[in-house]
């Protein structure tokens, strides 16, 4: 009988980040693990520097002001692009007017 190989499972990598003094093991893609340790390592810089600026020295609630950080940013990222994308739509409106124009 014969049994394929799941080569997704076989090219997956097991890896240990480290967050907030604890150690979460992972098994990932290889393309992922450089993007996964930036990550954590983003992590670990922002609950030092939270740990310095105020008087938290719970882990959750550096954890979660941490997450909310990093979700206004990226959620800001789409704001931004949103509009980035909203003045791109006008200006090709312009531009396919004076193209029309110049056309006629």
């Amino acid at each position: 009988m014969y049994y394929p190989i799941d080569l997704t499972v076989a090219d997956k990598l097991k890896i240990k980040i480290s967050i907030a003094d604890r150690v979460y093991p992972l098994t990932i893609d290889p393309s992922r693990e450089e993007g996964l340790r930036k990550a954590a390592k983003s992590i670990e810089a922002m609950i030092k520097q939270l740990e310095q600026s105020y008087a938290v020295r719970d882990k959750q609630d550096l954890l979660a002001m941490c997450a909310l950080q990093f979700a206004a940013k990226s959620e800001q990222l789409v704001i931004d692009d949103s509009a980035d994308v909203e003045q791109a739509k006008e200006q090709l409106n312009v531009l396919n007017l004076l193209l029309d124009k110049q056309l006629s």
